[in-house]
């Protein structure tokens, strides 16, 4: 399992953060989650900063990306593994045809900026459904995982198996095959 290697750049959750972070934190609270969120002295908006603020792999990092469903313009929302990319045409089985998410979209269907999109703790705007979820199984390499927090300054750990309980979300294939897989 690894942690964060100098704890000095984490501080747990403390009163007075940002309102994606404080919901995210009690999110985590009311579902009776092990580990607290982290506050971050450096914003981590990509997987790629992330990984080095926490010094874990990249694949640890369960990074969220947001789609609109094209039918009726509710969210999707991907978690997977930060050294992945989304399969659009593999998802679309999942959800029909899907439109890129623009900022203003992801902050109005899941109350969080773009970098800092938790798995759980969403505010949609008035009149908007929570964002459809999948879990990609490519997380389920590792024990121990990274998602954010409601703030690119936020994270919080889990196990896939946490992450799939917390989030009640299906797991599926939904990344694009890796080059070794592809020569075998």
């Amino acid at each position: 399992m690894q942690v964060p290697q100098d704890t000095t750049e984490v501080t747990p959750c403390q009163d007075g953060r940002p309102p994606g972070f404080q919901r995210v934190s009690a999110a985590l609270q009311a579902l009776n989650h092990a580990h607290a969120p982290l506050w971050l002295e450096v914003a981590a908006r990509t997987s790629q900063e992330a990984a080095e603020a926490l010094g874990v792999s990249l694949g640890q990092i369960a990074k969220s990306v947001v789609f609109r469903r094209k039918s009726d313009d509710r969210a999707v929302l991907v978690i997977a593994s930060g050294d992945r990319r989304i399969d659009e045409k593999k998802l679309k089985i999942h959800t029909g045809a899907l439109a890129r998410a623009d900022a203003d979209y992801v902050k109005a269907c899941t109350g969080f900026s773009i970098g800092g999109v938790s798995p759980l703790g969403f505010a949609p705007a008035d009149g908007l459904d929570v964002p459809l979820l999948f879990v990609d199984r490519e997380l389920f390499r590792f024990e121990v995982i990274w998602a954010a927090a409601g703030h690119p300054n936020g994270v919080f750990r889990m196990s896939p198996a946490e992450l799939e309980a917390l989030t009640g979300a299906p797991v599926i294939d939904v990344v694009q095959a890796q080059v070794s897989e592809l020569l075998s």
